[in-house]
């Protein structure tokens, strides 16, 4: 690919890799990425196969690489300091977060050098319900950039100023608002790692601030989510992931060109448009 230079003697674009993203966001040159999406570890003990998930254990694949959280910030600052190298100024990032370490991700993005766009707040439809304080039914997203002039935003990608809902409100207002109400997605009967965005969230952000043929990186790739919707809507992408069975997981929906992957019945093929 000649107008990344992505060093094709190590990684190629349009291909993910069982790999440190620490080892592997050494590997490409400065400049080389459009937009990061990612969802990185929690580090707050997360236990994959737990009761309260309503999940079926013997789908969910095994292998979550927690982050200690002491260790936290030291982690947040490597590998946000490689993401500001390898993106371009007119680049994007989103960096999903619970509260918990929402902290450090700050801190962190204010020290590698990143200006801070939107402070996103994604509100979904079920929380794991507690005893002594109130659920926990939403997700932090930073929206940040390199360079706040050059950044690419594209404020009528999904609607324009004219389109209206029944009761004559601006659908583009509502979806350019800073709160997202989007369902989380079940798998049901399907493979699954323990966490994911689901799509609606992860299309909304490659149409506002991304072009076909741009390169989107994920760090921590886990089931492959962001590859396979850049590739099913003419992005291209990169990405690591720790874990080999989650890697292999999402090599095996990006090469079969499937969204969702069946336990017990052969492989269909599932397009996610963008809109």
């Amino acid at each position: 690919m000649e107008e990344k230079a992505i060093r094709s003697d190590v990684l190629k674009i349009n291909d993910i890799y069982n790999m440190d993203c620490l080892v592997g966001m050494q590997l490409l040159p400065n400049n080389s990425i459009d937009l990061l999406l990612t969802d990185p570890p929690f580090a707050i003990d997360f236990k994959a196969h737990r009761a309260n998930y309503n999940r079926t254990q013997d789908r969910v694949l095994s292998g979550y690489n927690e982050i200690n959280a002491d260790d936290y910030l030291k982690f947040t600052r490597c590998w946000m300091k490689e993401a500001y190298r390898v993106l371009s100024e007119s680049s994007s990032a989103f960096v999903f977060s619970g509260w918990n370490n929402l902290k450090d991700i700050l801190i962190a993005a204010d020290e590698v050098g990143f200006i801070t766009v939107n402070h996103i707040i994604w509100k979904y439809q079920f929380g794991v319900v507690c005893k002594r304080r109130f659920v926990t039914s939403h997700y932090h997203c930073l929206f940040l950039c390199k360079d706040d002039k050059k950044r690419k935003f594209f404020n009528s990608a999904r609607y324009t100023a004219d389109e209206r809902d029944k009761n004559g409100g601006s659908l583009r207002y509502q979806d350019l608002e800073d709160v997202w109400n989007i369902k989380r997605e079940y798998w049901h009967g399907d493979k699954k790692t323990p966490t994911k965005l689901p799509a609606d969230l992860i299309l909304k952000i490659l149409h506002y601030t991304s072009e076909e043929n741009d390169v989107v990186l994920d760090p921590f790739m886990g089931s492959g989510q962001v590859a396979v919707l850049s590739k099913q809507n003419g992005r291209k992408y990169i990405g690591f992931e720790i874990v080999k069975e989650y890697c292999d997981f999402a090599k095996e929906r990006l090469e079969s060109g499937s969204y969702r992957i069946s336990s017990n019945k052969p492989i269909a093929a599932t397009q996610i448009d963008l809109f």
